[in-house]
């Protein structure tokens, strides 16, 4: 790739972010709000889009493409790290991974909610 300004920019900025978040403290902080935002997505989606019952299905498939598709990416990356073909964890792959548990358990609290 060539040597832009704006490649130049988005490799400061990528730097930058890994080593503020190289802390362990910032990225147990992060992962938590990321997480915490899943599960608020969690509760929020289902309670939005089952006002109009017009896109619940539409929104249970999409959800479940997500989930699987963030789960697909995270545990076979995690395959890839321990066969040595990536050797250290992304922040990304931990906060995508965060997120979907977020979700996930923000749908499980929404479904006994409604179940009970």
């Amino acid at each position: 790739m060539q040597n832009t300004r704006l490649n130049n920019l988005v490799n400061l900025v990528g730097e930058q972010t890994g080593r503020t978040f190289s802390n362990p403290w910032r990225r147990v902080a992060l992962l938590l709000i990321v997480l915490l935002f899943g599960f608020f997505l969690g509760t929020a989606v289902p309670a939005t889009i089952g006002q109009a019952s017009d896109w619940d299905v539409f929104a249970a498939g999409v959800s479940v493409v997500l989930i699987e598709t963030l789960s697909w990416f995270v545990y076979a990356r995690k395959r890839r790290v321990e066969s040595g073909v990536f050797p250290k964890r992304f922040l990304f792959v931990d906060v995508l991974n965060a997120f979907k548990i977020g979700l996930s358990y923000g749908f499980f609290l929404e479904a006994y909610k409604l179940g009970s």
